[in-house]
């Protein structure tokens, strides 16, 4: 099969200037987005510190959610209408709680976007597995996409470089706090290095179709009330890789505008709930 996805004139895709009203959003949206991860870890260590354990483990499963799928990669695709450089900062820290390379990740998603099914695509490479190679996949996920980024001839690897100081130096710490006797920083970096563990399961081996031919069936699309709740209207994937554009808040928009489109398409949506 050809590993290139057709071009978006051989689907008769709607031209983007039909949704540049989606493109921008408010302060208060930009403000509450970048606030939240921050919100999210700050909350971990608060209710750590009290002992109540079930909201703090709460807490990062909330920001593992919202950096990767969620500000992190409005960040990565430039869609908050930041200057490069305080998004090149916000990406960088905000990735960092989740101790992750910010600009790792950018890489590896844009290629993925220009690149998706080809077979050097890391960040989609889960879609063609098993269920239990996608698992195991992310066991070496992170690491491997690190150490991708740093062989790219494109991209800012000082940036990389130092994200990945930061995240030793963030373990370093945690290791010297807790044999001191304060558990509570390796606790976080151990949650959220687990988090990290199912991210191909996630974003990639549940969403793609990577043998279909067609741009339209090689990203699953999905609807239901119950998508909606549990992915919090993040479960958007099709939507998204057509439009990258636009940014996380408006996908629920852009899916209603685009169903009759599908329908016409003969995209079947995966429903979960009604």
């Amino acid at each position: 099969m050809s590993h290139h996805s057709p071009t978006a004139s051989t689907v008769g895709l709607p031209a983007a200037r039909q949704f540049a009203d989606l493109v921008p959003i408010t302060n208060g949206q930009r403000a509450l987005t970048l606030a939240l991860p921050f919100g999210y870890a700050a909350a971990y260590f608060g209710f750590a510190a009290l002992g109540w354990w079930v909201p703090a483990v709460a807490m990062l499963m909330g920001l593992s959610f919202i950096t990767y799928g969620s500000t992190s990669h409005d960040l990565v695709h430039a869609n908050l209408g930041l200057r490069k450089s305080v998004n090149d900062i916000f990406l960088s820290v905000i990735e960092l709680l989740a101790l992750r390379s910010g600009h790792a990740y950018r890489l590896a998603h844009l290629h993925h976007h220009a690149r998706y099914p080809a077979p050097d695509d890391i960040e989609g490479a889960a879609a063609g597995m098993s269920l239990f190679g996608a698992l195991r996949e992310g066991i070496t996920y992170n690491f491997k996409l690190y150490f991708w980024a740093l062989r790219q001839e494109r991209g800012d690897k000082r940036w990389v470089r130092l994200e990945g100081l930061a995240c030793l130096l963030v373990l370093a710490a945690a290791g010297v706090l807790a044999s001191l006797g304060h558990p509570v920083l390796l606790i976080y970096a151990g949650l959220m290095t687990l988090g990290s563990w199912l991210l191909p399961l996630v974003t990639s081996y549940i969403p793609h179709r990577p043998r279909e031919q067609n741009v339209l069936w090689q990203t699953r699309l999905f609807r239901g009330r119950v998508a909606s709740f549990v992915a919090a209207e993040h479960l958007y994937h099709l939507e998204h890789h057509l439009y990258p554009a636009i940014p996380h808040h408006h996908w629920p928009e852009l899916a209603k505008r685009l169903d009759p489109y599908f329908a016409q398409q003969g995209v079947e949506p995966t429903k979960l709930g009604f």
